[in-house]
């Protein structure tokens, strides 16, 4: 009999939902170490975490973040609340000796996220960063193919992560559902919300970055706050844009906006190599384009692989070739890949000093912004392996 690992969730918004199908999924389609148990639900409105805790399968509920690492019957602490409780709950839940997931952004800033990496560290916890489109299998497929050498040396790297969904000038800053608008509670906006994900993808793919030059953009310059009832100014970016250089000597051009009008959530990628490049887009997501010069000439050309076959990552798991799967699924992957993990005493990655990596790029594109001038990355030192 598998032993049972108890999970204990912070938040019930959008990541609140889709970490409770991981935890129910992963045993159905995975071979896992442990059998997850939906132990708590934690959030402050009580009807409405009843309400989750009942759809989900959740045992029990907590309104105190504090009770629930305080329970003795908790293992798993994941955090899906807004990036302002990340560090403050991560810390005590590794202090209490528990493993931690946590949504992205680790930190909002640096400063926040090297706490966190201490105290998992530290307490030797098993860790890992909610940064789940390293778990597309065909953006997984791309990271075998970087690491076999096929792409041979890599020139550039390109990425774009694009929405629409603020333009409005009525729309106000704060609260539940509007929070990401709030920088108090947001840390930034689209740098440390939507080209966080794409820098986490650029390093795990291509390694670490070594300076940046940035420019940030705030259309709308005051909204009213939810909470207050005020007009206040609007400290987050709306938009995000930055060259950088990679460590391996190749360029980066990264851009987010949530101001590109007709587009709801436009995560692109492409690698040029020398030998080939490959290219990702979300609203494709089981497709990798690819194109290698090496091919005969009459026949060269870019191709479509169809990510779906057995031998691909992750997919033998689901369905027969030819069918595929979505964005749920990803983060299904990734909770199997953090039992299997922690089973063995390890993290998941990317972990937290993974985060920390994120947001050293993200603190780093900001500080660049402001200043007007090329800034250098600081580098996230490797700890010894959990």
């Amino acid at each position: 009999m598998k032993k049972k690992l108890n999970v204990g969730l912070v938040g019930y918004g959008f990541m609140g939902r889709t970490h409770s199908n991981a935890f129910l999924q992963a045993p159905r389609f995975f071979d896992v170490p442990y059998e997850p148990v939906l132990k708590a639900a934690c959030a402050r409105n009580v009807d409405r975490v009843k309400s989750f805790a009942a759809n989900w399968g959740y045992e029990s509920i907590e309104t105190d973040w504090r009770a629930l690492v305080d329970r003795k019957d908790i293992d798993l602490i994941d955090i899906a609340s807004p990036n302002d409780t990340h560090a403050e709950i991560a810390v005590a839940a590794a202090r209490a000796g528990k493993m931690v997931l946590c949504e992205k952004p680790l930190g909002r800033n640096a400063a926040e996220a090297e706490k966190m990496v201490a105290a998992v560290e530290s307490a030797r916890v098993p860790n890992s960063v909610w940064y789940n489109y390293r778990r597309v299998p065909a953006v997984t497929l791309l990271k075998h193919l970087i690491t076999q050498g096929k792409l041979g040396r890599i020139f550039h790297y390109r990425a774009q992560f694009l929405q629409d969904w603020t333009i409005s000038k009525d729309l106000p800053q704060g609260g539940e559902g509007l929070w990401r608008l709030d920088v108090a509670v947001a840390g930034s906006g689209v740098t440390g919300d939507l080209l966080a994900h794409c820098i986490d993808t650029a390093l795990w793919l291509n390694g670490p970055m070594t300076d940046v030059t940035a420019m940030t953009e705030t259309f709308i310059k005051e909204r009213k706050h939810n909470l207050t009832g005020r007009v206040e100014p609007v400290g987050i970016d709306d938009a995000s844009a930055f060259l950088g250089r990679f460590q391996n000597g190749s360029l980066a051009l990264f851009e987010a906006t949530r101001y590109a009008r007709g587009h709801k959530a436009l995560y692109t990628l492409e690698i040029n190599g020398e030998h080939a490049s490959a290219r990702w887009d979300l609203h494709d997501l089981h497709r990798l384009q690819w194109f290698d010069h090496r091919d005969e000439g009459e026949l060269r050309g870019w191709r479509s692989v169809h990510v779906t076959d057995g031998e691909h990552p992750y997919m033998k798991h689901w369905w027969v070739p030819g069918l595929q799967i979505g964005y749920e699924h990803t983060f299904i992957h990734q909770f199997a890949d953090f039992l299997d993990a922690a089973a063995q005493g390890r993290s998941a990655a990317p972990t937290f000093r993974d985060g920390l990596a994120t947001d050293y790029v993200t603190d780093a594109v900001l500080q660049s912004a402001r200043t007007g001038r090329w800034e250098t990355v600081a580098v996230a030192q490797r700890a010894g392996a959990l």
